[in-house]
């Protein structure tokens, strides 16, 4: 029987419906350890062998894909896809699948309630009151303050709706501005230096650079105002951790909320302490409709592969 291998976190901890269709359709369904993100060794032990690999987050390089003899489609549970050496799966005729978009609200909710956290200082509050302080925090209101979002795809415009909503004036970089968006007379595109320049709260919703380079580094954060308030529930490389708690110490930068980490869990803790960071877990997409609509496209999407790659072997096309 042709296996398929599950990796995803919220998956393996508790398993998931849409795996029934993966057995049903007569594939062997191998998970690595419950809950926990796979090493590159146990990938390495566990791809022999499998046609299929519904994936998460760990990084998937040339090495474990050269273990991979068997293996035909990897279909992510969400819409990134950075963590993959696709040029070494290209060269092996894996195909690449994502669930495009249906992570989307859930990060763009987490998104809106972080620049609501760091606007009115919600969790040091909860903490001086759990430490019995009573310890008031001024804060300030989002009605009528700039978003400036660098990225407009299906969560960046999950966020703009939001925002607008609010009230919040929205102003988007994207490299491939769609002008038939357009949710209120309160949103519009703009270049990046404008963006950067006009926001009183940034927040990211990008693919990092190919080269890896920070889109959001030293020159960056001084071109923003003074007292801007920074979002990352994007990839940890879009943001130079370095130079953001450098200017968080000057107070150029009034605060930041961090849902994603180098390394998970994270082993520096500079920012994860600061009093004027809010980091969460990597939990952006994790909420039960999320996690729900990601699971079943990436089945989908990984029997469709397999299926389609079983009647025309000799197909080229290497995403979908």
């Amino acid at each position: 029987m042709a296996r398929v291998l599950v990796t995803p976190r919220s998956v393996t901890s508790s398993g998931h419906p849409a795996l029934d269709d993966l057995r049903a359709a007569g594939y062997e369904v191998v998970f690595c350890t419950p809950g926990q993100q796979p090493s590159e060794e146990e990938l390495i032990g566990l791809l022999p062998g499998c046609v299929g690999y519904l994936a998460g987050v760990e990084k998937i390089g040339a090495r474990t894909l050269q273990a991979a003899g068997d293996l035909k489609v990897i279909s992510r549970n969400g819409t990134g896809v950075n963590n993959i050496d696709l040029e070494a799966a290209g060269r092996r005729n894996i195909r690449v699948c994502r669930a495009e978009g249906a992570n989307a609200r859930g990060v763009a909710e987490l998104s809106v309630g972080l620049l609501l956290g760091l606007a009115r200082s919600i969790p040091a509050s909860d903490r001086d009151m759990k430490n019995g302080q009573w310890q008031r925090h001024k804060g300030t209101e989002l009605a009528g303050k700039t978003l400036g979002l660098v990225g407009c795809g299906k969560i960046g415009r999950e966020v703009a709706r939001i925002a607008l909503g609010i009230g919040m004036d929205v102003v988007a970089y994207d490299v491939q501005p769609d002008a038939a968006f357009c949710p209120g007379p309160k949103f519009r595109f703009a270049p990046l230096d404008e963006v950067l320049r006009q926001a009183d709260f940034l927040s990211l919703h990008c693919p990092p650079a190919a080269d890896g380079t920070p889109v959001i580094d030293r020159r960056a954060l001084l071109r923003m105002k003074r007292g801007v308030y920074l979002v990352n529930t994007a990839r940890h490389e879009l943001v130079d951790v370095a130079a953001l708690d450098q200017q968080l110490e000057t107070g150029h930068v009034a605060g930041a909320a961090l849902d994603v980490f180098d390394t998970e869990p994270p082993t520096d803790h500079a920012l994860v302490d600061h009093d004027r960071v809010i980091a969460t877990p990597h939990v952006g997409a994790f909420t039960k409709e999320s996690v729900d609509r990601a699971v079943q496209a990436a089945v989908d999407n990984l029997l469709e592969a397999l299926r389609e790659l079983q009647s025309t072997p000799n197909r080229s096309r290497l995403t979908c």
